[in-house]
């Protein structure tokens, strides 16, 4: 079985199924993908999400603002918190530092927003989701200040070096793989899924973005974070079955408040690996 450890499933295009979210999820079920977690990127998103989620038992969700979301109001901690709980999220985020287009949100409003996010996170004993494009340094310079390592979380869509992801790692997060590693110019990115220890990997599709090898140009749906595993699995030379396994592992263990509902063998797993739900 697999895990879409992030998707965006109130944005689905007509093209996925219709924009039918119960369909899409039916398709991914279809191709033994047992477990959502669809991504909010403004609290204004949240009662929508939390509706499927409570339509659909293996659907879950966090609570934050995207760094690039034009805000007309910066929410507080407790605000954040009061979200979060609110809406029954199992994360907070997805939030971060993203200098690739910081015209859009000035650098002095992200930063304050990722460390809200970040003392929210600790203060709910939540994992944090990490966006970060071209900030490498501001981004772990945050995370050591504000990160509560024995909560952790996971930097999405990873797309930087792996001098990074190891530092991450020994931050207390995990990084999860999206569709790009797929694509021909992301050498790097497979030597990192090389180079990594396989139990701090997550895998996602970031749909409806970013449709992998050979489904690009297409919009992206949750069925399709099998190419993801199958890549990794290529890469490191074991069976898509070895990576679909850790990789849902990984996900119940950072996301417990997401565990009590998983599949009987994955708790079994849980449990050897030490972790009661």
């Amino acid at each position: 079985m697999f895990v879409d450890s992030h998707c965006h499933l109130d944005r689905l295009s007509e093209h996925t199924h219709g924009g039918d979210v119960a369909a899409t999820l039916d398709a991914a079920r279809q191709a033994n993908v047992s477990q959502f977690l669809a991504i909010s990127t403004t609290l204004e998103e949240l009662p929508g999400l939390a509706a499927i989620a409570r339509e659909h038992h293996d659907v879950a969700i966090s609570a934050g603002l995207h760094p690039l979301y034009q805000a007309a109001h910066e929410p507080s901690v407790d605000e954040i918190v009061d979200a979060a709980e609110q809406y029954g999220a199992v994360a907070i985020g997805e939030t971060g530092l993203d200098y690739h287009y910081q015209e859009s949100v000035p650098l002095s409003v992200q930063h304050e927003r990722f460390k809200r996010h970040l003392m929210a996170a600790s203060e709910l004993e939540l994992p944090v989701i990490i966006h970060t494009r071209e900030a490498k340094e501001d981004t772990l310079a945050l995370l050591r200040e504000y990160s509560n390592p024995q909560v952790g979380g996971v930097i999405h869509c990873f797309t930087e070096d792996l001098e990074m992801a190891r530092e991450a790692v020994r931050l207390g997060f995990y990084i999860s793989l999206s569709g790009i590693i797929t694509f021909r110019n992301a050498a790097s990115l497979r030597t990192l899924a090389r180079q990594l220890p396989l139990d701090r990997l997550l895998i996602e599709t970031d749909s409806p973005y970013l449709a992998p090898v050979p489904h690009r140009g297409k919009p992206n749906e949750p069925a399709w974070v099998v190419e993801v595993a199958e890549c990794i699995a290529r890469e490191r030379g074991i069976s898509v079955d070895e990576v679909a396994m850790q990789t849902t592992v990984n996900f119940y263990h950072l996301f417990r408040a997401a565990a009590p509902d998983a599949p009987a063998h994955v708790k079994e797993a849980l449990a050897q690996s030490g972790l009661v739900v």
